[in-house]
Parts: structure tokens; C-alpha cells; sequence
């Protein structure tokens, strides 16, 4: 029976590097994989997963109007569905992933935050803490050398940020 993975962690916890290995290792095994990212995430164009480390693919892009199910049945079947910066898919369609778990058998791998730099939810990440069968946190260090439960936005000053638009994309720099 499969299951829906949520897989969580602040920035720079490797989140996008675990998902391109996972994708490497299902291939590596002959199995099909749909490598999903949402049309939102922009960085290195709307076809491409890049990690910091180097690593990177090619990927399906995912408007926030897009019906998972139904591109999955247009487009054929797939034995694994991994999804990087899953927090910026809405709770719709985080429900159509759990239905290709329920009624396809297939799992669905989740990589993404849980919370922005307010420490308040993303809604798509709310959805997956509710409807996931697993949910492990990656954890990572802070620049102070102890655990990152958290993400912060820094200003050009080195001070921390508590204000402004949920989402700003821009990976370490921003």
C-alpha cells in the first residue's frame, strides 16, 4: 500500500538535494518517476530542479490552477511522484496527490517548508501535516552552530525581518 511522505526542513537543509537523489535512486531501478515543482518556484526556470550542492533535473511544472489527477491521467502512469517546494501547492491539490496515493497505489514523496520566515504555515505544508501517512523533519544547523527550526529573512544589515510577502524567491541570498 503507498503512502504520502512529507519532508520537511528550514532552508539549507538539503530538502531539494534528497529529492533528486530519491529520484535517482527509483530510475536507477527502472521505475518511472514523475518529478513535479510548482510553476511558482521561478529561480532556475520552469522546467528545472537545481539543489545548492549541484545537483539538478528536469521537471514537470505545476500551475496553481493545475488538476494533478488529471494531468496524471493524460500523460500516463508513473510508479513514484516526488514534488520539491511542495509548500507552494494549494490544499486542493495537495488532496489531488492523496488521492493518486489512494486510488493509483502510488506514493508521493513531499519536499518543502513548513512555515515562512513568520513562522506561519504555508497552506499547502498545512494540508500535507494533516493528510501524510509520514512526516519527518531534515534538520540542518543555523549560522549560530545550533539546530534551524525556523527560516529568517535578513536585510542587507544583518538584521532579522519579521514583515513583508510570504514568499520571496531567491534561495541563500535572499
Amino acid at each position: 500500500m503507498a503512502k504520502m511522505y512529507f519532508k520537511y526542513g528550514a532552508m539549507g537543509s538539503s530538502k531539494t538535494a534528497q529529492a533528486l537523489i530519491t529520484k535517482f535512486n527509483y530510475e536507477e531501478r527502472g521505475m518511472k518517476v514523475w518529478l513535479l515543482k510548482p510553476s511558482t518556484d521561478t529561480r532556475d526556470g520552469d522546467r528545472i530542479i537545481r539543489s545548492r550542492t549541484g545537483l539538478q533535473a528536469l521537471a514537470r511544472s505545476i500551475g496553481l490552477h493545475t488538476h494533478i489527477v488529471e494531468a496524471y491521467e493524460k500523460e500516463g502512469p508513473a510508479d513514484v511522484i516526488i514534488v520539491d517546494e511542495c509548500q507552494f501547492l494549494s490544499p486542493e491539490q495537495i488532496d489531488q496527490l492523496r488521492t493518486l496515493v489512494d486510488e493509483k497505489d502510488i506514493p508521493i514523496l513531499c519536499f518543502g517548508l513548513r512555515t515562512d520566515f513568520r513562522t506561519k504555515m504555508f497552506p499547502g505544508s498545512a494540508r500535507l501535516l494533516e493528510v501524510a501517512d509520514t512526516i519527518t523533519e531534515i534538520k540542518t544547523m543555523c549560522v549560530c552552530g545550533n539546530k534551524a527550526i525556523v527560516n529568517a529573512r535578513i536585510d542587507q544589515n544583518g538584521h532579522v525581518i519579521i514583515q513583508g510577502e510570504q514568499v520571496l524567491l531567491g534561495g541563500k541570498s535572499s
